[in-house]
């Protein structure tokens, strides 16, 4: 039987298997209360019971800091006190622990913090970022996320799929002329779906973080 790796994952529809699970565990913030990465080995989870913020450090990091104070629509949100600076200081972690941060493609963290855009080089960290699409890793819609990632060089991030297909479904209504009579076929995912992460996404971000290391004198300093 062939064994499942994060690169393949999404094409043999079995769990991946990384050869670091126990040795390297990745703490992944700002999971909701049903994350698919409770179901993953290795994986030190915060979610809003626990207080992502308490974590104390020490290894390479996934975080999913909430997007909507950051995103297209911000305008229209209304988040809670202090909900807007997880993501600052998410940042601040992966710069000092390693790891990788994921947000909607075009979020304004990159422009608030001096992330530098996909395709724009390195910060004075060694920091860099990737677009990707989640509907890669199997989301029935099309999903542009950015990535942020401290503490690996991108030729020693795992592979990414790539699929040409387009999405069955959509997230938000794109209204920009002529796109929305072109997916007038298309159905909204239920919210539950439209936040989640595909199962073989998740994966692929342990093994990249896994890969991280918390490797900036200057962050620590």
């Amino acid at each position: 039987m062939m064994i499942s790796t994060p690169e393949t994952s999404w094409q043999t529809g079995t769990p991946a298997v990384c050869s670091t699970d126990l040795l390297c565990p990745v703490s992944v913030l700002f999971v909701r209360h049903d994350s698919i990465y409770k179901t993953l080995p290795g994986c030190d989870l915060w979610d809003a019971q626990r207080d992502a913020t308490k974590w104390g450090g020490g290894n390479p990091v996934i975080a999913h800091p909430p997007c909507r104070a950051w995103g297209r629509l911000a305008h229209f949100a209304n988040p809670p006190p202090g909900e807007r600076e997880y993501a600052v200081w998410s940042v601040q972690q992966i710069r000092k622990w390693g790891g990788v941060l994921e947000h909607p493609a075009q979020s304004r963290l990159w422009g608030s913090v001096s992330l530098p855009k996909p395709g724009h080089g390195r910060d004075e960290w060694g920091g860099w970022s990737m677009s990707i699409d989640q509907h890669w890793w199997g989301h029935r819609a099309n999903k542009e996320t950015w990535l942020y990632v401290c503490g690996c060089e991108p030729a020693e991030a795992p592979k990414t799929p790539l699929r040409i297909d387009e999405g069955t479904h959509y997230i938000m209504r794109d209204r920009r002329r002529g796109t929305a009579s072109r997916n007038w076929w298309k159905r909204r995912l239920p919210t539950r779906e439209r936040e989640a992460t595909p199962e073989a996404f998740a994966r692929w971000l342990v093994e990249l973080a896994r890969r991280c290391k918390g490797h900036n004198e200057k962050a620590h300093a």
